[in-house]
This record gives C-alpha cells, structure tokens and sequence, in this order.
C-alpha cells in the first residue's frame, strides 16, 4: 500500500505546474482524476506523438490518473463538480484567480462542498501585490528573478529550455499538499496550498539576490564558467562535449593533479573559492587547454580516476542511450492506444517502504469519464443526457 492510498485527488491543472504536482502525488497512491475541458486541455497537445494528437509532456504528466472530462459553467456540469468534489481529499489547480471563482473551484466554494477539503493552487504572481491577475508561464520566473541575465552569453539574457520553474513550483506544490495532509490527519482540517512561479524562481535564486541586496556585486554572465567556485565549465574534446564542475577546495586541489597543474594550489588568485570564481578564465584556459586533446572516454576516465565531478553533455537521443539510465531502468515503457510502449521517466524518489510506482499510462481524452459518472450515482440515461448538453 502506498502512503495516499485511498486519498482522492481532481486535478484541474494545465500546462505543468498542476498536472505535475497531481502526477507527483499519484504516484503516491492517491486516486487522480485529470479533469480536462471536453476539448481536451491545452497541456494534452504538447509536442504532438501520438495519431491522435496526444503529447509528450501529457504521455508523462498523465501518469498514474484516470481522465475525466467536464464543463462546470454549465448548470449540469455544476451539479456533477459539486458530486465529484464531495468524493475528494484533495483539489489541484493552476488557473487564474478569476477562472478558478468562475468554475466554482475557488476554496470557499470548495469548502462548503467538503468542509475539509485541501486546495493546491499555483499561479504566476501569488495572490497579493500588483501583478496578482496577470498571466505568466516558466519564462516569467527565469527573467524576473534574474536567472535569465546569468544565463547564456555576456549581454544576451537567455532563458532555459528546461521548465524547472514550472516543475520545481510543481515539486513544492506537491510537498506543501503532502504537509496539508498530515495537517488533515492531525486535526480533521483542510487548507488552501499556494505556490506561485515568481516565488519559486527567487527561491531557487536565492543566493544571487542576498548577495546582491548586501554587496551590489552585480554579477552578469560568464556562461558555462563558475562565478562562486571553479573551475566549473562545459569543455570541447575531440569527440564533443563534456562537463566539469569544481566546488571546495578538496575538488580544486584534486583538477589541479589531473591536468597537470600543481602551480595552481599555490596561486594566490585561486586561494579561496570567491577567487577562483573571480578569476575563472585563468583556470578555464587551462582546462580547455586540457580537454582539447583527448576524446570524451579519456578525459571523463581521468576526472573520474580524480575524484572529480564531470559528465559528458549529451543531446535527447544521447541520454536515452546512455549505459547508466539504461541500466537503471530510468525511462519505463508504458503501453499507449494506436502507439505500442512509449518510454516515460519513472517517478524521481524513491522511499524503501511506501515507494512511488507507476500503474497506469496518461488517460485518452475523456477515457473514464463513463466510469467516474457511474462511481457518483448517474445512470446511463443521465450519462448520455449529460452528454448531450455538452457538460462531459
């Protein structure tokens, strides 16, 4: 049994930040309901794959729940969010303060449906200050909290094509809903859980931003170099690329003997840290001067001979291969309507007692509707009653 066994979840999120936190916690156990408009929801879509459209993002956030459509702004589809509400534990939705009041998923209206209901909301701005009703996805986080300006190349802001503002707001989401729960669980009281792009960008930015309010350093890009310890760089070899990241002065003494520069221990400019990162071209010329030479086996076998951390950079199709995800099963087939398996990451915890687990593959649009009305007491003639009016 796992540890929200039993534990029903709507997830009424799009995009990433929603649906991924109600995939974090399905594969926890918990019963999740991906309720989408009965056009399918603007996440499904995403880097199309599938015959009918479906995507890559939706294959992996799909996980672990059973689908769901619905329209609650009609007055049938209301009467069936407030029956399906009244079955749950927990509510999952990223949509703008104005969209969750009109669907009827704001937590006062929640709440008089389920008195203990726990709501899990994440949005751009938070619900307070100047910005609250504007709009935002992942970019908005990486440019304002001045990642953006630290990415890419001196005087060219660069934002990362990875979402991990919009996963790691996910991420959070999912740990305060789970801190809601044990809350539950301690005093029978529900709560509103809110999480926001900004805030969590600043968090995971946190450092720069003390930084600056004490010092006025204003640190600007030096790309793939470190600025607070080094050397840290993305280094070419005869075969392409590899990574090499160098923090404490153990690690730095250690690239010091594997390429070949025992001066460097003794320089007064990379004493600390702070000044190798201050003087981080001066290592990083060195170290490409290293790289430069040897193909990618033979400067990784020698960093790691080192004790040094380093990896080789690899493009999507290089990591699918790569012997140590292959071998530790990292990417898991799962079977998908009209495609044979699709390969989807496996859940990214493990816990040696109530572990996560994948048991179902991302749900056809609208594939268990029937069945979920069935669940809350309508008959087949409702069924196709509510179907006609356009509600499911």
């Amino acid at each position: 049994m796992s540890v929200l066994t039993g534990y029903r979840v709507l997830d009424f999120g799009r995009y990433i930040a929603g649906p991924y936190c109600a995939a974090l916690l399905g594969d926890l156990g918990a019963d999740v309901i991906r309720v989408e408009k009965v056009s399918g929801g603007e996440d499904r879509w995403l880097s199309p794959i599938a015959p009918d459209g479906t995507g890559a993002s939706h294959m992996n956030i799909g996980r672990n729940k059973r689908g769901f459509t619905l329209n609650p702004r009609t007055p049938a589809g209301s009467e069936v969010l407030k029956r399906l509400v009244a079955t749950a534990d927990i509510v999952v939705a990223n949509l703008p303060r104005r969209g969750l009041q009109a669907m009827g998923l704001g937590y006062l209206s929640l709440k008089a449906v389920k008195a203990d209901i726990i709501l899990t909301t994440a949005d751009a701005y938070g619900d307070e200050g100047p910005y609250a009703d504007q709009l935002g996805f992942d970019g908005v986080g990486q440019a304002m909290s001045g990642a953006a300006v630290l990415t890419g190349p001196l005087g060219q802001p660069t934002r990362a094509y990875v979402t991990y503002v919009d996963f790691g707001t996910a991420s959070l989401a999912a740990f305060a809903t789970m801190a809601a729960v044990l809350h539950r669980e301690r005093t029978g009281e529900g709560q509103h859980v809110q999480t926001n792009l900004l805030h969590t960008a600043l968090s995971f930015n946190s450092p720069v931003l003390t930084e600056e309010a004490v010092t006025r350093r204003e640190r600007t890009s030096t790309h793939n170099q470190g600025q607070t310890s080094g050397p840290t760089d993305i280094l070419e070899v005869t075969d392409g690329w590899i990574m090499v990241q160098v923090v404490g002065t153990p690690l730095f003494h250690r690239i010091a003997a594997v390429v070949g520069k025992p001066e460097w221990v003794e320089d007064p400019r990379f004493a600390t840290d702070d000044l190798r990162g201050r003087n981080h071209p001066d290592l990083s010329v060195g170290l490409r001067a290293w790289a430069e030479k040897r193909a990618s086996s033979e400067a990784l076998s020698a960093l790691a001979e080192g004790g040094v951390p380093a990896a080789p950079v690899l493009a999507a199709a290089g990591t699918l291969a790569d012997p140590h995800i292959v071998a530790t099963g990292l990417m898991h087939p799962m079977s998908f309507p009209g495609m044979g398996e699709v390969p989807v990451v496996l859940p990214p915890m493990s816990l040696s007692v109530t572990g996560p687990s994948l048991n179902r593959r991302a749900p056809t649009l609208g594939e268990h509707t029937d069945e979920l009305l069935a669940e809350l007491g309508y008959t087949p003639t409702e069924v196709t009653g509510l179907r006609g009016e356009r509600a499911v």
